[in-house]
């Protein structure tokens, strides 16, 4: 006899839905990743190649684009993007009236 699964909805961050520390911060970091994997690819940049642009080796760009980003600083990352000819934006504003703290939103250009 099959077992059903719960399901309940994700709360759009997949750390915080596993129960990790510094979840927002993963979250964050994992989303600049992507995008430095988005760009890498669109230019159809070889590992090495995205590497030289980022100043960092092979073996670390295989790594960074496998999810092993814990060892990079969001500032790092930024660098990463800027590399890639991009411009990083922070913007702050007051928070809405209806949550109780502030919240980090990483929004790629289109």
């Amino acid at each position: 006899m099959a077992r059903r699964a719960k399901i309940e909805p994700g709360s759009g961050n997949i750390f915080a839905d596993l129960g990790l520390p510094d979840a927002k911060g993963h979250l964050l970091k994992a989303q600049i990743v992507s995008e430095i994997y988005r760009l890498a690819a669109a230019r159809k940049l070889t590992q090495a190649e995205a590497g030289d642009r980022m100043g960092i080796s092979q073996p670390e760009v295989s790594r960074l684009f496998n999810g092993h980003f814990r060892e990079y600083s969001v500032d790092r990352l930024m660098g990463f993007l800027t590399a890639f000819g991009r411009d990083v934006e922070i913007v702050v504003r007051p928070r809405a009236k209806t949550r109780k703290g502030g919240r980090i939103i990483f929004k790629p250009a289109a």
